[in-house]
């Protein structure tokens, strides 16, 4: 039976990381962004909450929320492909809007991929609104990040 969601710290690292790998997640830099110092940074300056549900000893799923004191972002949710359409994914959110409530913060955000039918579709049951004439931009200072 999975767990109630719970803080993750650096400590489950690894197993962040096998996750994001065994969920199919491309996006993941870990030499850059993700590196196991950067998320020993983040942790420490307390810029973000990871938030996961293990299924005994095995991480089955995970969300990152952060927040810039006036926007959460609900970032990186995943679920292992054994564990999907149990729900597993909408109970993060929620633990990932809680977080962010309970530091004061009122509008949660996330990108999700076009082609990610299913985290949009866990996102509208949660109550989000999918906003078409946005698009996202980026600029990298260096590749890797």
């Amino acid at each position: 039976m999975p767990s109630a969601p719970v803080r993750l710290t650096v400590n489950d690292y690894d197993a962040i990381m096998d996750l994001w790998k065994a969920a199919g997640l491309t996006t993941v830099k870990p030499t850059g962004r993700d590196s196991r110092e950067a998320f020993e940074q983040q942790m420490a300056r307390g810029i973000q909450a990871v938030i996961g549900i293990y299924e005994g000893e095995q991480l089955i799923g995970l969300v990152m929320a952060t927040h810039d004191t006036r926007k959460g972002w609900v970032n990186r949710l995943a679920v292992h492909p054994d564990f999907r359409g149990q729900g597993i994914g909408g109970q993060l959110v929620k633990a990932a809007e809680e977080y962010l409530a309970s530091e004061g913060i009122g509008i949660y955000a996330a990108m999700i991929e076009t082609d990610n039918i299913a985290s949009l579709a866990t996102f509208k049951r949660a109550g989000y609104h999918v906003h078409e004439d946005m698009v996202y931009v980026t600029k990298r200072i260096t590749d890797g990040i």
